[in-house]
């Protein structure tokens, strides 16, 4: 029987279009383009932006000179080549100077927070996007778990696994930024 998706490449939208598409919305969803297609997420629960957040202020107590540390909703043009892409991390860390009004160059990091929403996309088809805009470093949290997938980019320009964290366990990352991570910790 077919679906939806089998025909997805037929009702593929311009940026123009889906920005008509969303400036017509009022309602409280995340909406991201991807190849084409529009991507509806439902506003995050209090645990993902508690996740966020508490990643957030990690970096922070990080120098990052010349680096942003942002989080959706703020549009990332992963500007790939014959794709229409335009998506909304969790949470990601990108070349930044004071005045710019867009990003430099791709993020050094990208993290999402996985939710029963989204964690197909995370683990899917944002994932492979971020693959192929040069993304070197990705990390996926579980929450409910709660556990950390660190992702970094390969010479074959894959994502490989690096540490997956659970619990009260801790790792240390080197690059892009050098932090101990506790998946425990980013839920309480």
């Amino acid at each position: 029987m077919p679906t939806l998706t089998d025909h997805a490449h037929e009702h593929r939208v311009s940026r123009a279009e889906f920005e008509a598409f969303r400036e017509g919305r009022h309602d409280h969803a995340r909406y991201e383009l991807l190849d084409g297609e529009i991507l509806v997420t439902p506003s995050p629960s209090v645990l993902h932006q508690h996740v966020v957040r508490r990643l957030m202020a990690l970096l922070e107590s990080i120098p990052l000179s010349d680096m942003a540390i942002l989080t959706a909703p703020l549009d990332l043009d992963l500007d790939v080549p014959g794709t229409g892409t335009l998506l909304q991390p969790d949470l990601f860390v990108a070349p930044f100077s004071p005045g710019e009004i867009a990003l430099s160059g791709p993020p050094l990091l990208i993290v999402e927070v996985l939710s029963a929403s989204t964690w197909r996309r995370d683990l899917g088809i944002k994932r492979d996007a971020y693959a192929a805009a040069g993304v070197e470093h990705y990390w996926v949290m579980a929450p409910n778990t709660p556990s950390i997938t660190v992702y970094r980019l390969g010479p074959d320009g894959a994502y490989r696994e690096e540490a997956h964290v659970v619990g009260q366990d801790r790792w240390t990352a080197i690059t892009p930024v050098e932090i101990t991570l506790c998946p425990a910790d980013l839920v309480r």
